[in-house]
């Protein structure tokens, strides 16, 4: 077995469909499939039974998010004997030529340095889904994107450092952190840095991850040779529970990874900003003390 993918679904059906009959039609590629449902209400899980067999299916009785879903899959595909070698983390909103898992893999034996690696992810439009390749959202670039000035100045190389827009699209490139979308990972890299840490409910938990698996040595590339399509959002569109965590996701990875080195006065600042895009709910979670991180030992199987 040559690759272990791990899909998270709430509500996409008719995606994951998609996705899993673009997954059967890959060749050159032995691969187990789990499939993680949330607890949807759209006729996800009988889909899955009735069309694809041979996929794995986890039905969560309840939605405990993206991290944790994940790593519900990721425990039993880690305890397999043997266990496979690499692992990918997709959504149900993706849809994969037919060689794509063979040539990320290759990506991987040509880059033996490569803890992680993702596609370039282009969304219906036929545009870059620019986070596919980013930086990891320090105070400072953290700052420049809620100013506008990302947006304003795409080719800076100071402002367009959030998602790298001063780069050729075209190009592989090292990079801070890859999309959850599509992240594929040596399982090596992923038992050393640990699973996903649950305290993000969506989104954040792949840039945590990311930032681990760095820190262990390994590095993180962006290969464009490759391109997927993702719809994106399909599941949390309108929503504004969807919203608030992105926000949450943003103090929780801001709390844990750079407030300690962070002056006072910016502190603040960054507080305030938070509060005022994640509204009165995010801002009495902040008044509260956040709960101690897990550690590398508790993320590890």
């Amino acid at each position: 077995m040559d690759l272990g993918i791990v899909i998270v679904n709430y509500n996409t059906r008719d995606r994951l469909r998609d996705c899993l009959q673009s997954l059967e039609a890959n060749r050159g590629v032995s691969f187990i499939t789990y499939v993680v449902d949330n607890g949807s209400t759209d006729e996800s899980v009988a889909m899955v039974r009735a069309e694809f067999p041979r996929v794995r299916l986890i039905a969560s009785a309840v939605n405990g998010g993206y991290a944790y879903a994940n790593n519900l899959a990721l425990r039993a595909l880690l305890a397999l004997d043997p266990t496979p070698p690499f692992v990918l983390l997709l959504n149900p909103d993706t849809v994969l030529p037919p060689d794509a898992l063979a040539r990320m893999l290759a990506f991987f034996a040509t880059h033996p340095d490569a803890g992680i690696a993702g596609p370039k992810l282009v969304r219906a439009d036929g545009s870059l889904d620019l986070a596919c390749r980013r930086s990891f959202p320090s105070p400072e670039l953290s700052i420049y994107h809620v100013l506008g000035l990302t947006r304003l100045f795409p080719k800076s190389k100071r402002f367009g450092r959030y998602n790298l827009t001063f780069l050729d699209e075209n190009v592989v490139t090292e990079v801070d952190s890859v999309v959850g979308a599509f992240m594929l990972m040596r399982v090596e890299a992923l038992q050393q840095a640990g699973l996903l840490d649950e305290s993000y409910f969506m989104y954040g938990e792949d840039l945590d991850l990311a930032l681990r698996i760095k820190k262990c040595g390994w590095k993180v590339y962006y290969n464009p040779a490759v391109q997927v399509l993702h719809y994106k959002r399909e599941a949390s569109r309108q929503s504004a529970r969807a919203q608030y965590e992105f926000w949450r996701a943003g103090y929780i990875f801001y709390r844990k990874h750079y407030a300690a080195t962070t002056p006072r006065l910016l502190r603040v600042l960054i507080a305030c900003g938070l509060a005022l895009k994640g509204g009165l709910k995010l801002a009495r979670e902040m008044g509260q003390p956040l709960p101690p991180a897990p550690n590398a030992a508790e993320l590890r199987v």
